[in-house]
């Protein structure tokens, strides 16, 4: 990686490249590019740089025909902007496209032969449908609840297999043919579940297509934590919860770019439980990587800047029951556990995902799709965004491409459900709380001149340990600033007054209370503030002459005085201020 160019976007085009070489057959080729939006204009494949400043980060893959997969993340886009994004992206994916089949052409491999699986013929496929609609197909697949429609399902297809199994010549049934028919079952609840649609505006829980399912928020439901908050959606339930950290807990990236560290995390939780299974947990799978990323990108756009809100922010979303979409529950849920943590986003976030079923001519989108929806539909299109415009989405489909008309709508509809759920979710917490919660830490912040950094450290650390025994954690950055974090606000202050101790610097004029450290023949050495001295002159330590600094002064003593000069080597002259225009101030000779 040259640290300049995000090399990410390469890899489906080299995997494509490599396929097209070789002998395996498949329908390819596809390329992927990136688009950025930087002054209105779109940028194709962005520098690391040219991202900083884009308000558009678009991967778009796809095909000679058309538009594959995209993801992106973006700073509240208008609707129309992205279908441009996305035809843009398109066209400029032709060049590529082109050269691969070039490559293949010159230099490819013959490609393999390839038999399908045996499957029933058309024609028993066909008596299979019309023999499960006899059989009341319709009314199992709109059974409301996900649990009772798969036990429903599940008891169907065996009843229906059985009876539909060819007879032996002695009158059992044919047993092999049984995978078969069982194969073909799916096939069949995938034809009736997309006529119900189309034909009857009909969905597998009874909604008709632009209908969400019904909508249950709560906030502030775990007492310890910085925010919590549960969005439950139908069947789909994930509880977000906020944690806000200090500078230490930002997240390294290790990345083949530009090293960085990341203050945003969004974790994302889909424990087997919440699909009715029983797994073995082991480490974190794709999906829940995918689906993290998904959510961060959405809500990291209304995010405060970094200088009005300097926390490292964890956000969680543990998904507790899961019937589709639960990606985009994590979104709102995570939303809403922001606002309840009191970081003040600069709008909530929503979000909701999109199907689709299309035969022919008819086409019909379909708003917050079940996982039914999801398998046997031919688009899932997770949308994110504010009542200003997109900040995240994510789309894959199973038709080989998707026409402008059909983009434009479906992202049309779903701004009109994202709508309608931003109006619920701000009914319940209509902005960000004013005040963090008790148990998050406290920032202080102060700026220290560069060159007593050092200061603030002190030899091997022992300042900050120093300050960090009063329950805080201190972070310097190399431009002076000082954040001290603390839930107890009383020893954050204690700490910023050390700092300021340690860092402060002599005024002319200013009135000081310090400390005798030393006597001389000559006068009292005045400690102002730790690493700060003055000199009381003899002939300022009492009115009339003095003859021993000893009789008027001692170590220890706490006494006010006053910076009368500071000479270019940094010396300081100190007066009694009760005593001025009594006695003369000495001169340097």
């Amino acid at each position: 990686a040259d640290q300049k160019n995000p090399p990410d976007i390469l890899g489906p085009t080299a995997a494509s490249a490599a396929l097209m070489l070789s002998d395996i057959p498949w329908e390819g080729p596809v390329a992927a590019v990136r688009v950025g939006l930087i002054g209105g204009q779109f940028v194709l494949n962005p520098t690391l740089q040219e991202l900083e400043e884009s308000a558009l980060d678009l991967v778009v893959a796809g095909s000679r025909e058309a538009i594959l997969m995209v993801e992106a993340g973006a700073q509240e886009v208008d609707e129309e902007t992205l279908v441009q994004a996305l035809e843009f992206a398109h066209r400029e994916m032709q060049p590529i496209l082109e050269l691969q089949e070039a490559m293949a052409r010159a230099l490819g491999k013959p490609k393999m032969a390839w038999t399908p699986p045996e499957s029933l013929s058309d024609e028993e496929k066909e008596a299979l449908y019309r023999l499960a609609l006899e059989r009341g197909l319709s009314a199992v697949l709109q059974t409301a609840s996900k649990g009772e429609r798969s036990r429903a399902l599940e008891a169907f297809a065996e009843a229906l297999v059985s009876e539909a199994l060819p007879k032996l010549e002695d009158g059992t049934p044919d047993e092999s043919k049984k995978p078969l028919y069982e194969s073909a079952f799916d096939e069949v609840v995938r034809k009736e579940l997309r006529r119900l649609v189309l034909e009857e505006g009909k969905r597998a829980d009874g909604r008709t297509p632009k209908d969400l399912r019904p909508i249950w928020i709560e906030v502030d439901v775990l007492p310890r934590t910085h925010g919590s908050a549960v969005f439950t959606r139908g069947e789909t339930q994930v509880l977000g919860t906020v944690t806000l950290g200090t500078g230490r807990d930002e997240q390294i990236i290790d990345d083949l770019g530009i090293d960085e560290t990341e203050k945003f995390l969004v974790h994302y939780n889909f424990p087997p439980f919440s699909t009715g299974e029983v797994k073995r947990l082991r480490g974190v799978s794709r999906r829940e990587i995918g689906h993290g990323n998904l959510a961060k990108r959405a809500l990291k756009a209304v995010l405060p800047p970094e200088d009005a809100f300097p926390y490292t922010i964890r956000v969680v979303g543990d998904v507790l029951e899961s019937n589709g979409s639960s990606s985009m529950a994590t979104v709102c849920a995570g939303c809403l556990a922001l606002m309840d943590a009191g970081v003040p986003i600069r709008a909530p976030v929503a979000g909701v995902a999109m199907g689709l079923v299309w035969e022919g001519e008819r086409a019909v989108i379909l708003t917050d799709i079940l996982g039914l929806e999801d398998a046997l539909g031919d688009m899932d299109f997770k949308v994110a965004g504010t009542r200003q415009g997109v900040t995240a989405l994510q789309m894959d489909n199973k038709v080989g491409g998707l026409p402008r008309e059909v983009l434009k709508e479906a992202l049309m509809q779903a701004r009109e459900a994202r709508m309608k759920i931003l109006d619920l979710m701000e009914s319940v917490l209509p902005a960000p709380r004013p005040e963090l919660k008790p148990f998050a830490p406290r920032i202080l912040t102060l700026k220290v001149p560069v060159e007593k950094i050092g200061l603030v450290i002190g030899p091997g650390g022992k300042n900050v340990r120093a300050l960090e025994e009063l329950g805080v954690e201190v972070d310097i950055e190399e431009d002076g600033t000082v954040r001290i974090y603390s839930s107890d606000m009383e020893a954050a202050q204690k700490a910023k007054k050390r700092i300021e101790e340690l860092t402060m610097e002599a005024k002319v004029g200013e009135i000081y209370e310090g400390t005798v450290t030393k006597i001389t023949p000559f006068g009292a050495f005045v400690s102002l503030f730790p690493g700060t001295e003055g000199l009381l002159h003899i002939s300022q330590v009492a009115p009339g002459r003095v003859r021993r600094v000893e009789d008027h002064l001692k170590v220890g003593d706490v006494i006010k005085v006053k910076v009368h000069r500071i000479d270019e080597r940094g010396k300081i002259d100190l007066i009694r201020p009760e005593l001025e225009g009594k006695i003369p101030p000495r001169r340097r000779g």
